[in-house]
């Protein structure tokens, strides 16, 4: 069964929303006007929750902390615009209701400050009436956008966990906690085995979390090479480095407002862990070549298939940063702890591999299913697909059996006789000129038995290959096959192939 039947319930009816207080969060460098005004909405409004405070930075801290239905706030402040500090809370929270006030109204404010995200525009002094009404409509506007997110978050959480594929206890584990710390902004550490799906696991979190409308980055801190990573994380400036032309955005900055995965991140190299640190402690970060930092909010997930703590006593991972992003950590489980589920993965892996490939499904027997579930799978999921992938290309038969599986595990692109040398050749052939011949040997006969599979038919013999059909074209007439050869001849080809024993079964 696919994963996510279990869980909280995230919608709710509009009744029951309505009956839950809601929070307005009022921002005015004019502390008599904040008193005034909390003690005018806690007594007009029901169920209203009023706050107050004169500071925008604590302001922005309480909308990283809270759930807010509104917030109200002044344009003119001196430490910070109120400008700036609506499109800093829009990163924070985009679905907020916004309404600003000043003392100094114009058109051309009002429609800057609706173009930034605001909600509506008041002017002071207020009429009573008028000011009751707006800040109504715009609870009213807050109820109807969370009841939206309830009923959307409760479809994407469908969605996201029909990746994962599994009701095994560890599964289940993994499902809830995955749930509890979407909602988060805690730094999460996801351990695990290579091919136990820790990229899904981020993916997850982020798509349950209130930061799913921005896009999910993800960089692979081995893959990049130690003089490039630094300024794919943090960007650069034009003439930073030879080679920088133009500036760059780096990953953090562009994570901004969203979260970022830093996969295998016990690969990156100790230079940059002290400059990553420094990034987490700030919140801030200065591209290379800058002269200014730049604030960013990025929710930051780690992966790796390492022991941390033994690369620290090895001195190639710094202490401080592992406590950083250790805050909570997650382990994959590995397809050995939840055997109970390989009947599951097996069936839905042949049904997605069969339609990708344009072949019937196969069966498997107690038996066969039985030796599955026994195996170790180093490779863990990613093992499993592959094995999955084989037994439909490989295997004639419907029903796979113990020895089909066996079968199955031996090398099957090119069989020993294709990569020894011919009998009395005592010369050593270069290597580049071996691999031409053996791979076009392999070629020509994979093809071979694919046409006669699919009695030529050109378009399914490249769904089969995983080609497209203009590159299956090219290698047949390069092979200098006639796909129009097999369609009269599948009979005896079939026939033929099985007493040759061909690359490719007839999965008919």
């Amino acid at each position: 069964m696919v994963a996510g039947q279990t869980g909280h319930v995230f919608s709710q009816s509009t009744a029951q929303i309505a009956m839950h207080e809601q929070h307005v969060l009022i921002i005015d460098d004019k502390v008599d006007l904040l008193d005034g005004l909390k003690r005018l909405l806690s007594h007009e409004l029901e169920k209203v929750k009023v706050s107050v405070t004169p500071n925008p930075k604590k302001a922005l801290e309480m909308v990283r902390r809270g759930d807010h239905a509104l917030i109200l706030m002044d344009i003119r402040m001196p430490e910070m615009d109120g400008m700036d500090l609506l499109t800093k809370i829009r990163k924070v929270d985009p679905y907020v209701t916004i309404i600003m006030m000043t003392a100094f109204g114009s058109i051309e404010t009002a429609v800057e400050a609706i173009k930034l995200g605001a909600y509506d525009f008041v002017t002071k002094p207020f009429e009573i009436p008028d000011f009751l009404r707006i800040l109504k409509k715009g609870l009213e506007r807050n109820q109807l956008i969370r009841e939206n997110l309830n009923l959307r978050s409760r479809i994407s959480r469908k969605s996201t966990f029909e990746s994962f594929i599994g009701q095994s206890q560890p599964m289940l584990k993994l499902y809830d906690t995955i749930q509890a710390l979407a909602h988060t902004d805690f730094p999460v550490l996801i351990n695990g085995q290579s091919g136990t799906g820790k990229e899904l696991v981020a993916r997850a979190i982020h798509d349950l979390s209130r930061r799913k409308a921005r896009p999910f980055l993800a960089v692979n801190c081995s893959a990049i090479p130690e003089q490039l990573l630094e300024s794919e994380l943090f960007g650069h400036k034009k003439g930073a480095f030879t080679g920088a032309t133009t500036d760059h955005v780096g990953l953090f900055e562009e994570a901004d407002g969203s979260t970022l995965l830093l996969d295998e991140i016990g690969d990156m190299p100790v230079s940059l862990q002290t400059k990553l640190l420094r990034v987490l402690q700030e919140q801030e970060l200065r591209p290379l070549g800058g002269s200014k930092n730049k604030k960013i909010n990025v929710r930051i997930l780690t992966s790796t298939n390492q022991d941390l703590e033994q690369r620290i006593r090895e001195r190639k991972f710094r202490e401080d940063l592992f406590y950083r992003l250790n805050v909570v950590r997650i382990q994959t489980p590995s397809l050995r702890e939840i055997r109970e589920d390989i009947p599951l993965l097996v069936d839905h892996y042949n049904k997605k591999f069969a339609a990708e490939l344009g072949v019937p499904r196969k069966r498997y027997s107690m038996d066969a299913m039985e030796e599955l579930m026994l195996r170790n799978w180093p490779g863990n999921i990613r093992e499993l697909q592959n094995f999955v992938r084989r037994t439909l290309i490989f295997c004639q038969e419907e029903e796979i059996t113990p020895e089909h599986i066996r079968d199955v595990e031996k090398p099957e692109a090119v069989s020993k006789a294709q990569v020894e040398q011919q009998p009395g050749d005592t010369t050593t052939e270069p290597y580049i000129q071996a691999r031409n011949r053996i791979m076009e040997q392999f070629t020509k006969k994979y093809v071979h038995n694919l046409l006669g599979v699919t009695a030529g038919n050109v378009s399914k013999a490249a769904r089969m290959a995983g080609l497209s059909r203009v590159a299956m074209q090219k290698i047949i007439r390069r092979m200098q096959l006639n796909a129009g050869d097999y369609r009269a001849a599948r009979g005896a080809f079939s026939s033929a192939n099985r007493d040759a024993g061909g690359i490719v079964s007839n999965a008919g």
